[in-house]
């Protein structure tokens, strides 16, 4: 590979870590604005199911005979607020996914065009402070893998299993969320809770660190 090809490729590198640290703070901060909105709806529902335990009728608020639809009302009004709140979360994390998927897509383009001039000693050739090309992209496609990854995992409400990457697992979880259906909501939050992937998150962290010294260069 000629010497401004080589050039052009680690700029390309430089920009897909870049995007990736900046879409990885995005993603963060996103995942972190919907677990308040879950343990909101879990208060909803836990509020819905208390309602339905008491008897108003047997209560010194029988003399308010509309009470009861006018609490559910409003319950039903916050649930459907909330869940769209957490709808907007799910586009804004659908963005950041193809953020980094688009960007990772440009630098194997680029590294596909420069293929056949690139050597085995170019490719795993590293310093102190710069990784080799070989890799800086494998690390990259891991990140974009982690943000778009298939794996054999158990189906959120069947015995079955299913391929489905945690994105689409979180928001086929929030698809099947109403107002009305209480037992749903009420296992809302931990459900959410158990799509996390902290080691997944370290992993990409520690790439980062990885090639703090080359990005910064």
């Amino acid at each position: 590979m000629s010497k401004p090809a080589l050039l052009s490729f680690h700029q390309a590198l430089r920009r897909g870590f870049q995007s990736l640290e900046n879409n990885q703070k995005l993603w963060t901060n996103v995942l972190a604005d919907c677990n308040p909105l879950m343990v909101a709806l879990g208060n909803l529902a836990e509020q819905s199911r208390a309602l339905s335990n008491i008897q108003l009728p047997n209560t010194p608020l029988r003399d308010f005979p509309d009470l009861e639809e006018r609490l559910r009302f409003k319950i039903s009004q916050a649930t459907d607020t909330v869940l769209g709140k957490l709808n907007e979360k799910m586009s804004s994390l659908e963005s950041v996914r193809d953020s980094i998927s688009n960007q990772v897509s440009a630098v194997i383009q680029l590294f596909d065009q420069n293929k056949d001039n690139l050597d085995l000693i170019t490719m795993t050739e590293r310093s102190a402070t710069t990784p080799s090309l070989s890799d800086m992209l494998e690390w990259l496609q891991d990140a974009e893998r982690h943000y778009r990854q298939q794996h054999h995992v158990q189906d959120l409400f069947h015995s079955s299993s299913t391929d489905m990457s945690i994105f689409l697992r979180r928001k086929t979880l929030l698809q099947t969320l109403r107002s009305n259906d209480v037992s749903l909501l009420e296992s809302a939050p931990n459900r959410w809770k158990s799509l996390e992937s902290p080691s997944a998150d370290d992993h990409i962290t520690d790439t980062l660190c990885k090639v703090s010294f080359f990005v910064q260069s």
